[in-house]
């Protein structure tokens, strides 16, 4: 195999749209259902959390993570999740992954997508983990290539451009995703998508900044009101074919497979996000009635911190809840249990957690 480094051509490439027609309208229709959606929900940061969790841990379990959505929760309760140091340093790659796509949506209310906001996003993504080594929130500085681990060059299954070629290829790829001249944004955002992996601009990270742009994307456009669909869990799912149909665009400039492949990613995406994002308003506003007997007017307050977090601990609803009474937190408690809300799941005295079970099935 070649150890000749790839330098992907420039944007926009010459794509016949003629037999993408069917899968670009069923996109375009599904993520028009999906936004009718959250344009109607009074308070879509209620999804948030949730959904943002789910997806930074599939998006890093492309990447090899091992830690599962109990453990991020389990972790943000305050509980020990593992004897496997590993497996805390998965959780601590997730939250990143969340918290750098938060700062991601707020930055772009000042800026669009381009290579400042992609820097930033790296920095949060390597913040005390690991590949906090790999010259975080900058520009690789040197040739690197992709294949197995202590295989030489020769045997890479990529090699991306040479660090010379970074700057030309980034400022046109960021002039390509803010044009307003691509014919349908949602092969832009996949032209965009690939050109992005195949550019491979920072040491580690690339593939978990790549995904994370897709709804950012979808956001800065106004494709959709709130950047709620995640398309990892199609990519995880079907990850062989998704590497293959990269490659192949390399090899072949098979645009089209690739392109088929990333719409069909967004219409499955969208029908399982409305399903889903359906199911949390109703337990949401199902739980809100059943509530309203408690009195407390703390009840509510700590409602929507399970929502958000649906494994807790009594210290973790003290840090987050308004109320600092330890009677009051043990009250709510009580009662959560005893109209079913919440379950405690570790059978100890002290320390105990309890978990919210109903979401965590949703969002299974």
């Amino acid at each position: 195999m070649s150890n000749i480094p790839f330098i992907p051509p420039k944007l926009p490439p010459k794509v016949d749209y003629t037999n993408l027609i069917k899968e670009i309208g069923w996109a375009h229709n599904n993520l028009g259902k999906l936004n009718g959606l959250l344009i109607n929900i009074p308070n879509p940061g209620l999804l948030t959390t949730p959904l943002l969790t789910k997806e930074a841990v599939l998006s890093s379990r492309i990447e090899g993570t091992q830690a599962t959505l109990e453990d991020v929760f389990k972790y943000e309760a305050e509980e020990k999740i593992s004897e496997k140091e590993e497996i805390e340093k998965d959780v601590r790659e997730i939250i990143n992954y969340r918290e750098a796509m938060s700062m991601a949506i707020d930055e772009l209310k000042n800026r669009p997508i381009g290579e400042n906001l992609i820097k930033k996003i790296h920095f949060y993504l390597l913040d005390s983990v690991r590949g906090v080594n790999k010259d975080r929130g900058n520009l690789r500085r040197m040739q690197v290539y992709i294949g197995a681990p202590g295989t030489p060059i020769e045997e890479a299954t990529y090699i991306p451009p040479p660090i010379t070629e970074l700057p030309p290829l980034l400022s046109n790829w960021e002039s390509y995703i803010n044009s307003e001249q691509e014919k349908d944004p949602l092969i832009q955002m996949g032209i965009a998508h690939y050109q992005f992996e195949a550019i491979h601009p920072f040491m580690d990270g690339n593939g978990r900044i790549g995904r994370l742009l897709v709804p950012l994307f979808l956001y800065q456009r106004k494709l959709l009101s709130y950047p709620l669909l995640y398309i990892s869990e199609f990519f995880e799912k079907n990850r062989k074919d998704y590497y293959d149909l990269l490659n192949r665009v390399s090899k072949e400039e098979n645009w089209e497979d690739w392109i088929r492949f990333f719409l069909t990613a967004l219409t499955d995406q969208s029908l399982k996000t409305q399903v889903t994002v359906i199911e949390i308003i109703a337990l949401y506003n199902n739980l809100k009635k059943k509530i309203a007997a408690i009195n407390s007017v703390y009840a509510i307050n700590l409602l929507d911190l399970i929502f958000a977090n649906p494994i807790v601990s009594f210290v973790s609803i003290k840090k987050r809840l308004k109320s600092r009474s330890y009677q009051t937190i043990y009250n709510l408690l009580t009662k959560f249990i005893k109209i079913g809300i919440l379950k405690e799941v570790s059978g100890r005295k002290r320390n105990r957690i309890y978990i919210f079970q109903q979401l965590m099935d949703i969002l299974k």
